[in-house]
């Protein structure tokens, strides 16, 4: 399978979008990640490096659903779904005019794949495209092999995420809540805050849950309803 065919093949979240990033520690970052794709910095590649669940993957996918809305071509494909594929994978993705690799550290290490998101790099730079990775930390603190890689990546843009704050995973539940049309109260919001794990993409599995079960019931969100779902 090429490259092309499995980018093709990629779905965007439509609720990936950058007027539904909620949560302030991130919303700085977030602008300007938005402000680069608006007018290009003239910088061949932007870095979004931060933890797990500080939203990496939804800034990229927005980054595709702007670009798309203003004719450009663009794809966002995570580094998991090309593994499986080899590095020649990589061929033919310098013809999007945005081409978005998350979760890139997965191939630090791996000469073969280095030397093929380097290659990949510089045939994006002749095309004049930008490359968007997203790393769970700085490109010299990941166990990357190839020095010019380290190098491209480092004198990029580098945008630097924080992770969420107890009050901004319930800013974020409270909208994707209202976004889904499901009626939260601030007593269901604590109760479900309290219970919950710490991971964002966790809580938001409850709120698939909680809406799936919703709806079937016909039962609004109330604590003792919350209760029976999750077995809490």
């Amino acid at each position: 399978m090429s490259a092309s065919q499995l980018a093709l093949g990629v779905r965007l979240r439509d609720d990936a979008r950058f007027d539904n990033f909620h949560g302030d520690r991130n919303t700085d970052a977030a602008k300007r990640l938005e402000a680069a794709c608006n007018q290009p910095t003239g910088v061949p590649v932007v870095a979004l490096c931060g933890d797990a669940d500080t939203g990496k993957s939804h800034l990229l996918q927005a980054v595709c659903h702007r670009s798309e809305n203003r004719g450009k071509a663009a794809v966002c494909i995570s580094i998991a779904e090309l593994q499986p594929f080899g590095p020649e994978a990589l061929s033919g993705l310098e013809a999007q005019e945005m081409i978005c690799l998350d979760d890139l550290d997965r191939i630090a290490g791996d000469l073969l794949w280095e030397e093929a998101i380097f290659h990949l790099y510089n045939r994006i730079q002749d095309q004049d495209g930008l490359l968007l990775v997203s790393l769970s930390d700085l490109p010299a603190n990941l166990p990357f092999k190839l020095p010019d890689l380290v190098s491209r990546l480092s004198h990029g843009l580098t945008i630097q995420l924080g992770i969420y704050r107890d009050d901004d995973r319930l800013k974020i539940l409270m909208a994707r809540a209202k976004k889904r049309g499901l009626v939260m109260s601030d007593d269901v919001a604590g109760y479900i805050m309290r219970r919950a794990p710490r991971r964002l993409g966790d809580l938001l599995g409850i709120l698939d849950i909680l809406d799936e079960n919703s709806l079937q019931a016909q039962r609004r969100l109330t604590i003792p309803f919350v209760k029976t779902v999750m077995g809490w």
